[in-house]
């Protein structure tokens, strides 16, 4: 008797089983189609107006442009590094107290990796591709006259780069400490942009 409730039981567990682990195949073939989807149309718009705008604009604009670019990586990276620190403890506190934004951190920490992933690689690739490029471009417009071109692109990259890890640390640290105060910060635009959207509907 025993032996032949265990049987299906373990079949329907085995069957639940698999069901489980191809959902979760489909979830994360899902995730890299809509990210390599996101991740083109983000690369093309910041690279389409980075370089429109660089063309455009002087030696002091260009430096602008590629501050730009350099600061949003940074401000992505920290958004990243705090979303995989933060303790969803406080949020519940003040989703139960019906706090704006309370909601949309807890989401945004119960999808931790996938938000990482996007601030992290998807922008910070993107902006690290772009700033690399624009630094190009300033190098042309304004360091030919320290040397040769080679030189004048060297020195401009390894500005960029220097910057860009610098901020990224000293950002990495603040993250890590301020990690609640971040992820509400970030939160509460979510919320008034969804509830602003569903006031035009």
């Amino acid at each position: 008797m025993d032996s032949t409730v265990t049987e299906p039981r373990s079949k329907n567990s085995k069957k639940h089983k698999r069901q489980k682990k191809q959902k979760k195949q489909q979830s994360l073939l899902r995730w890299v189609i809509t990210i390599f989807f996101v991740t083109v149309v983000i690369s093309s718009t910041i690279s389409l107006v980075s370089s429109q705008m660089l063309e455009d604009s002087g030696v002091v604009g260009a430096f602008l442009v590629l501050l730009v670019i350099v600061l949003l990586g940074i401000v992505f990276d920290i958004i990243g590094v705090a979303v995989m620190s933060a303790d969803e403890k406080p949020f519940h506190s003040m989703a139960s107290k019906k706090l704006p934004g309370a909601a949309e951190a807890l989401k945004l920490l119960r999808s931790a990796e996938k938000v990482s992933s996007f601030c992290n690689d998807v922008v910070g690739d993107i902006c690290g591709v772009v700033s690399g490029s624009a630094s190009a471009v300033i190098a042309v417009k304004a360091l030919s006259n320290v040397g040769s071109d080679t030189f004048a692109n060297l020195l401009m990259s390894a500005l960029v780069a220097g910057v860009t890890i610098a901020g990224k640390a000293c950002g990495k640290t603040v993250a890590m400490k301020q990690a609640t105060n971040i992820v509400y910060m970030v939160s509460k635009p979510l919320y008034y942009g969804k509830h602003l959207f569903k006031k035009k509907k």
